[in-house]
């Protein structure tokens, strides 16, 4: 098929690359705040709330930087942002039911839709080098992820689902949002956050859950509840954690190509490895290690190809 013509793009391939890396740190530290957090409130709430907590820091940095508001409400940053939300969606939703090395293994999928889609869509292909480094991750991935466990319960595909979402909005990123400033794009997102976490809300409402069901599921259908001191805190924390993700995502896919950015996305595993057993007590097996380190080889396959 024909794909989309886009000379020109920017190559910085480092840049990106560290860029990326930093913000699969930041990532991993936003979803342990989730994670511990999603017994409190609903994730509907968690969403809306940030998200107005966001706004002020968002529109600040729009103003200081020069940055127009009304670019974020344009078609193609609005459709960057419903693929992002989308993503978030799943994950977050699955988060309290499985282990963050899990969720996050079955969400990196991702990378295989961003090399199919750059290479048969925005005629960016990845060449043999990076098709093997694109397989070896899988392979890690599925090394990670040990069919029988968790991960292969029907939480695990939401995440999965997410994935494909996910690869849309960066291709959406590289080829549609290239002059887009990326405060403008966070403030994309973070309005698309803001119209989910309402819109779930009311569906919630309207449903109107028996207690049982809820109280299986609470992340998703509780209803909103008193927020306390110091969940007023976590929630701008999380506010502050979202607009700079939303800015270092962004960045890192405009300025490199989509496979090489995907394929280093991957280091978000070795951190939520590292949380899990910090925080949440949960020793990588010998296998997951395996899948890791073959997770990392890819992407250092994929810089040397570059």
């Amino acid at each position: 098929m024909t794909g989309i013509q886009a000379p020109a793009r920017p190559q910085h391939i480092a840049r990106g690359v560290i860029l990326i890396i930093a913000t699969g740190f930041v990532i991993s530290s936003q979803d342990v705040v989730f994670k511990l957090f999603s017994s409190e409130l609903s994730l509907w709430q968690i969403f809306a709330v940030r998200a107005v907590l966001a706004f002020p820091l968002l529109i600040a940095l729009a103003w200081r930087q020069g940055a127009a508001l009304a670019g974020a409400l344009k078609p193609w940053p609005l459709f960057r942002a419903l693929g992002m939300t989308l993503t978030f969606m799943a994950f977050y939703a699955a988060l309290p039911f499985l282990s963050l090395s899990t969720v996050g293994a079955a969400n990196y999928v991702a990378p295989i839709f961003v090399t199919l889609l750059s290479a048969y869509v925005i005629s960016e292909p990845a060449g043999a080098r990076g098709w093997i480094a694109v397989f070896v991750g899988f392979a890690g991935v599925v090394i990670l992820l040990q069919p029988g466990t968790d991960a292969f319960s029907p939480w695990a595909i939401l995440p999965v689902a997410g994935a494909f979402f996910y690869a849309l909005a960066h291709i959406a990123t590289r080829t549609k949002c290239q002059g887009v400033p990326v405060i403008t794009m966070a403030l994309s997102v973070n309005f698309m956050m803001l119209i989910a976490g309402v819109a779930m809300s009311g569906v919630v409402m309207l449903w109107q859950p028996d207690a049982e069901l809820v109280h299986a599921y609470p992340n998703v259908l509780r209803r909103w509840s008193v927020i306390d001191p110091s969940g007023w805190a976590v929630l701008t924390v999380l506010a502050v954690l979202s607009v700079a993700i939303g800015m270092m995502l962004a960045g890192a896919y405009q300025v490199a190509p989509p496979s090489v950015i995907a394929t280093f996305e991957y280091s978000y595993l070795v951190f939520v490895a590292i949380w899990d057993f910090t925080v949440f007590g949960i020793t990588p097996t010998g296998m997951a290690v395996l899948g890791m380190l073959m997770i990392v080889g890819a992407g250092l396959l994929t810089l040397q190809r570059e």
